[in-house]
């Protein structure tokens, strides 16, 4: 990756961490917000993928996960869920919570998806 590409990346992080912040009125660092979201979102996915591929009960570890997750954006558990399906984002607002927010990724269903892989398109 290059300097410009990173330099762009980190510039797609900050604004995704910059509305994050504007919606849940938080005061974290935006590119920290999302590092620490992301790392949940990757644990999230290998759970996904575990429960997919080998049908591994994964429910406690996935409540712990979207415990931690309305932790950090100082939300109510219910406007956010786990999407169990491994071919996509794992960690998701609900439809319903996010229908007026300016949520910058969405996926094709409305969901809004919490922690996005920024560095596509790099």
């Amino acid at each position: 990756m290059t300097n410009k590409q990173k330099i762009e990346m980190y510039s797609r992080i900050k604004k995704h961490g910059d509305t994050l912040k504007n919606i849940f009125n938080l005061n974290i660092d935006s590119v920290k917000l999302c590092k620490k979201l992301f790392k949940l979102e990757r644990e999230a996915q290998r759970l996904a993928l575990l429960y997919c591929n080998e049908g591994i009960e994964i429910d406690e570890e996935v409540n712990q996960i979207l415990i931690k997750v309305s932790k950090i954006l100082n939300t109510n558990i219910n406007n956010i869920f786990f999407n169990g399906d491994p071919r996509g984002y794992a960690l998701k607002f609900d439809e319903e919570f996010i229908k007026d927010k300016d949520i910058i990724h969405k996926d094709w269903g409305g969901y809004g998806i919490i922690a996005p892989d920024l560095s596509e398109g790099v």
